[in-house]
């Protein structure tokens, strides 16, 4: 009764419940903070990068870095049949996702895009309550709602033009859309293939798909400024690489709905870093979005009684 089911959870190692439990959300945490921080690197970095240069750039970093630690500890490669399920995450997750969020935000202020994006965590679990049957808790729907209901709030805060029909509208909402569909895919890759290599074939994956771009990165590259360039080596090596690595970590020891609905925790997170880093003052109503966001959070990870 110390021990997780394994099979369920997708772990490898027997762990104490209530300590895998800890490591599991200590993941999550250490996730949504490295993802809500690429919002501020992606604006720093945009400065001088195009959206599909920065892209080919973090994910070509991360690749090397990645495969220079599979090659540290000589795992074996995938069976082949889960290799098209991880190449499908490099191309929507990796690649499309990436690119389709830096070119709305291009054409959408940052609060409007945040909005947009945040359509995902309410896809993940009805996707995955349909094609994984995870079913549908009653916890996890109305956390999710709650949390969505704060990041509208915060969206509409910090929007300037609020939401009108556009190209930049559709971008945000695909990137929203292939986020979803690419958890759903990885979750039950998690019980075979770890989560170094999945994060490793799918970002040289991404940045396979990106090589097209690869003209732009390169005469992009000669006049971008020291800072941005490690602008660029940090989206790879902290939200990419690490920010990957911790959430297949957590993703296989707890379900994909749970997961999807601790992003909510992002919009409140990159405000607060927005505030201390840039100097971007958020306006009060974005406060309340905030406490919604972790109130909706810590209702979705509850556990009811059996």
């Amino acid at each position: 009764m110390y021990y997780n089911k394994l099979a369920a959870a997708g772990t490898r190692h027997p762990l104490p419940a209530r300590r895998e439990g800890f490591l599991a959300l200590a993941a999550a945490l250490v996730t949504v903070c490295l993802w809500a921080s690429a919002f501020v690197g992606i604006r720093a970095a945009s400065q001088q990068f195009s959206p599909e240069a920065l892209a080919l750039g973090r994910l070509t970093i991360a690749s090397l870095a990645l495969g220079l630690l599979v090659l540290a500890r000589r795992e074996p490669l995938p069976s082949r049949r889960d290799l098209p399920a991880i190449a499908l995450i490099g191309v929507l997750w990796f690649a499309l996702y990436n690119i389709a969020l830096m070119e709305g935000e291009q054409r959408v202020d940052a609060g409007t895009a945040a909005l947009l994006v945040s359509v995902g965590p309410i896809l993940i679990p009805l996707l995955a309550g349909v094609f994984l049957r995870e079913g549908f808790p009653p916890r996890l729907l109305l956390g999710s709602a709650v949390a969505f209901i704060g990041a509208v709030v915060i969206g509409g805060a910090t929007s300037k033009h609020g939401l009108t029909p556009s190209l930049g509208l559709a971008l945000c909402l695909g990137a929203a859309l292939v986020y979803a569909l690419a958890v759903v895919t990885q979750k039950p890759l998690l019980a075979r293939v770890s989560a170094l290599q999945i994060t490793w074939l799918a970002a040289t994956v991404g940045a396979i798909v990106c090589l097209p771009f690869a003209g732009l990165l390169l005469g992009q590259l000669p006049h971008a400024h020291a800072s941005v360039i490690g602008w660029m080596a940090y989206l790879a090596l902290g939200p990419m690489a690490l920010g990957f690595l911790t959430w297949g970590y957590a993703l296989s020891r707890t379900t994909a709905g749970r997961m999807g609905s601790t992003t909510y925790l992002i919009p409140p997170i990159a405000i607060l870093l927005g505030w201390l880093l840039l100097g971007e003052v958020p306006p009060a109503l974005a406060f309340v979005g905030g406490a919604l966001c972790l109130a909706g959070v810590a209702i979705a990870r509850s556990r009811g009684r059996a």
